[in-house]
């Protein structure tokens, strides 16, 4: 028999660990700005065109490497950080395994610019999917820069897996925060199209954290920090009442190194019990120094998983320490969070004009102290009359059975279950509604024909409502404005401030500031799904956000106005996000049911 095993050729072996190791432009992103940092850079500029899909460039002021460095530097598992299997228990470099920059080559064209201080010319080296197209001296000042163009150009079934340009600028930002949180000692420049995005000058970490998002964040922050045996932890908590329904300010460092722990998170979300409403998020950023060698972070290529050997003994002291922090800090838990439904607008009146009120009449010689009986009755029987005039009141009251039977025919059949569910008859059965999935499909054909029709009526906010923006939410708002706009948004910006004076007639004042916080949320912090428009993303967005809770109670006249309103969609059957809005139990499956 043949032999049949053979080995793979190297640019084939580079792009099936480009396929591990950059999933999208973010993750280039995440590999250059890392190595800039272990080659001892204080000042590092990113530059990005077209949410990094055209060019990716990182320019630091490191050491730049010699013209043999350069060369070796995109050979697979070519590295500078560790020498033998020892080191691999006590790595504190962020980039080690050496194929990071083998795996850009494979799937992009490359330049790089180096020069190390002791040269006193630098090398330029071009590569195009793993072959080296040019090398050559250049006159650059000391550091590295590296250009990254056309990624996935030879692997184009990858590239159309790619999303639209503002879904990965999200990612970009994204990994551009956790960078720039750990390494507060770094200048940062952040330039997307030729516009600056972020330039964050040298700092502590709580100003660190203010320049990312912005500076009202500072006054939300509770300080943590506790030295032990197992590890020493420092940072930041983010007072309950600042908690989100969304993620995206859930930060730990572990040797300033970004990492995501399910495990760790919980820890946090334990110590918050009480403090925050179900499903919402506590905000945290917190470095954890440990000891390299108790923990494991060659566990995944992209490296943000981290195996603690002593874990168990983490959780109860991070637990322990944000506890002491809330407790230092005189923060109690709030008894009730919820409004009192009673006093809310009911659905079925949020869009329509209030009816003139009710005329009252005063009689200028009713004395109270009057004490003759007739004259007395008269009186009081006037003036509770004088309360209901202008009020449609029937003129009898239903006396035969007829009249009766009508009254109740005319009477909504639809009732609520479990706060969740509406259900009405139908005539060949029931018809069981999900309220919450419901409304969000009305609320988003209202949004859409809003955007399409540009005839949506906006509301006048008695009471203007800012909203302090940080810069990426500044970039996103840039692209969403016209469509807020169709959408019954008066809004105007002043440099990193949006001032709110009008919202739709079904938007209420409080929810807009969660409204603009789900619009412009992280990556981290959104549910991605499906849209074929910017403006069918939104729409979706504020459905989701303005939309009936499940637990919110309706009345008789609530519920039926839903009903109707949802029954007149084009798409009835499934909310915007392919979901069932609704079951039919006919007749004969309910007889099956009682035999």
């Amino acid at each position: 028999m043949a032999d049949i095993i053979s080995l793979l050729p190297d640019h084939v072996a580079n792009q099936i660990a480009a396929g591990e190791v950059i999933q999208r432009p973010a993750s280039v992103v995440k590999e250059l700005l890392e190595n800039a940092i272990d080659a001892g850079a204080h000042q590092i500029q990113l530059l990005i065109k077209d949410a990094g899909k055209t060019m990716i460039q990182v320019i630091d002021n490191g050491t730049g490497m010699s013209i043999t460095d350069v060369r070796l530097a995109f050979e697979r598992h070519a590295t500078s950080k560790i020498k033998s299997a020892d080191d691999l228990f006590s790595i504190s470099s962020k980039g080690f395994r050496g194929e990071a920059l083998a795996s850009i080559a494979a799937i992009a064209h490359v330049e790089v610019h180096t020069k190390t201080e002791g040269d006193e010319i630098g090398t330029c080296l071009k590569i195009s999917g793993s072959e080296v197209n040019d090398q050559e001296v250049s006159v650059v000042p000391k550091g590295t820069s590296i250009a990254v163009k056309n990624l996935f150009f030879n692997v184009p079934a990858r590239r159309n897996f790619l999303k639209s340009d503002k879904v990965e600028l999200r990612h970009i930002i994204d990994e551009f925060h956790r960078v720039v949180l750990s390494h507060p000692e770094v200048k940062f420049l952040f330039f997307q199209n030729g516009s600056e995005l972020f330039s964050i000058p040298v700092s502590n970490f709580r100003k660190r954290i203010a320049n990312v998002f912005g500076n009202k964040i500072e006054e939300k922050l509770i300080p943590v920090e506790e030295m032990t045996s197992v590890a020493g932890l420092e940072g930041f908590v983010v007072k309950p009442e600042f908690a989100k329904k969304s993620r995206g300010q859930q930060f730990f460092f572990v040797n300033r190194r970004f990492i995501k722990s399910p495990f760790l998170h919980h820890a946090i979300c334990n110590a918050f019990e009480g403090l925050i409403r179900d499903q919402y998020h506590p905000g945290y950023f917190l470095h954890i120094q440990i000891d390299p060698k108790t923990i494991d972070i060659n566990i995944h290529p992209t490296k943000t998983e981290v195996k603690f050997e002593e874990e168990q003994h983490l959780y109860a002291i991070i637990k322990s320490m944000v506890k002491h922090s809330l407790g230092m800090f005189q923060v109690t838990p709030v008894l009730d969070f919820d409004r009192d439904p009673g006093l809310d607008t009911p659905y079925s009146l949020q869009q329509k004009n209030p009816k003139q009120m009710p005329s009252v009449e005063i009689d200028s010689s009713f004395n109270p102290f009057n004490q003759g009986g007739k004259s007395q009755n008269k009186v009081a029987k006037s003036s509770w009359e004088t309360l209901y005039s202008g009020l449609d009141i029937p003129a009898s009251p239903i006396n035969t059975d007829e009249e009766l039977k009508l009254a109740i025919e005319q009477t909504p059949k639809v009732f609520q279950l479990f706060k969740k569910y509406i259900v009405t008859t139908t005539r060949s059965g029931l018809l069981i509604i999900n309220q919450h999935r419901a409304h969000k499909r009305v609320l988003y054909e209202a949004f859409l024909t809003s955007i399409t029709k540009k005839n949506i009526n906006s509301q006048q906010l008695m009471f203007p409502k800012e909203i302090l923006l940080s810069n990426d939410q500044i970039a996103l708002f840039k692209e969403y404005d016209e469509n807020l706009s169709a959408m019954g948004f008066i809004v105007k910006r002043q440099k990193n401030k949006l001032t709110i004076t009008g919202v739709p007639s079904i938007c209420e004042d409080s929810q807009v500031g969660q409204l603009f916080e789900d619009v412009l949320a992280s990556t981290e912090s959104s549910e991605h799904f499906d849209s074929f428009s910017q403006g069918d993303y939104i729409a979706k967005l504020m459905a989701r956000s303005l939309s009936i809770a499940t637990n919110k109670s309706l009345s008789t006249l609530e519920q039926q106005a839903l009903v109707d309103d949802l029954f007149a969609c084009k798409e009835p059957l499934t909310c915007p996000f392919n979901r069932k809005i609704f079951i039919t139990l006919d007749k004969e499956e309910l007889d099956k049911k009682l035999n």
